[in-house]
């Protein structure tokens, strides 16, 4: 089945995978759709860009003092009966090489597994304790940063001649806005501008505003200059970027096609 004509499990899936919960063959297969598909590649980078939010809601927290008390009597405990094993080895049997010997040294990383693992829990514990006295908070919380969510309505990836994603670009019409989010590593010159251009089919190319150098650039527009653009592209330009009647006057970095999402 062909995930891009079923929008909502598209969507299902992305969040899953940007989440981490899809695995196995289920996530190897949506990372090859992935790079076969930039319709894919955008929902998934949409869902990687509001997972990330939400790790902001939740405080740190610190373990008891008791916690870290009872991993220390355990490691210096089992110190102590190895030292007492090792005591009461007869000489011939500690040579270098001995089997005795690698029989203590397997011992001792079964051991050493096993207060990991008692560790994990119990540290556990101690964090899941200190989200559940949170909780109400945090879901109120939650819930407001949901409804003030954007609506996206349109999503592009825009890649290299390579195809390596370089910028996603989303419009909320709700609040007339461009987001783009750089995801590659291209950084221009302190003397370059990006300029994002809309490609119109049958017309010549409209500058839709010059970027900062920020890592996330916020552009005001309409819905009138995005829909019916089916490609964005961006170029490098002078600083301040050119009048939008020139059209690039730079080599052109990076393009994609503009989808329309259901909102």
């Amino acid at each position: 089945m062909n995930i891009t004509q079923h929008p909502d499990l598209l969507d299902r899936l992305a969040a899953s995978y940007a989440l981490g919960t899809l695995r196995g063959g289920a996530r190897r297969r949506f990372e090859t759709l992935a790079r076969e598909h930039a319709t894919v590649r955008a929902a998934a980078l949409v869902w990687q860009t509001r997972w990330s939010g939400l790790t902001e809601l939740q405080p740190a927290i610190d373990p008891a003092p008791a916690v870290w008390t009872r991993i220390d009597n355990l490691v210096q405990a089992d110190k102590a009966a190895a030292a007492m094993q090792a005591a009461r080895v007869p000489p011939a049997a500690a040579a270098p090489g001995g089997w005795w010997r690698n029989l203590l040294v397997w011992r001792g990383a079964a051991a050493a597994g096993a207060i990991a693992t008692l560790a994990a829990v119990v540290v556990g514990v101690q964090v899941n304790g200190g989200l559940r006295a949170t909780t109400g908070a945090q879901i109120a919380t939650l819930q407001q940063q949901l409804q003030a969510t954007p609506q996206i309505q349109y999503v592009a990836v825009l890649a290299d001649d390579k195809a390596d994603a370089s910028m996603l670009v989303t419009f909320d019409p709700k609040n007339n806005q461009l987001v783009l989010q750089r995801v590659g590593g291209f950084q221009e010159g302190a003397d370059k501008s990006l300029q994002l251009w809309a490609l119109p089919p049958g017309q010549g190319p409209r500058s839709l505003g010059v970027l900062g150098h920020d890592k996330l650039l916020k552009l005001v527009a309409q819905e009138g200059d995005v829909k019916e653009v089916p490609t964005l592209a961006i170029s490098l330009e002078p600083l301040g970027g050119v009048p939008s009647e020139t059209g690039p006057t730079g080599p052109v970095l990076f393009k994609g096609e503009l989808i329309q999402r259901m909102l």
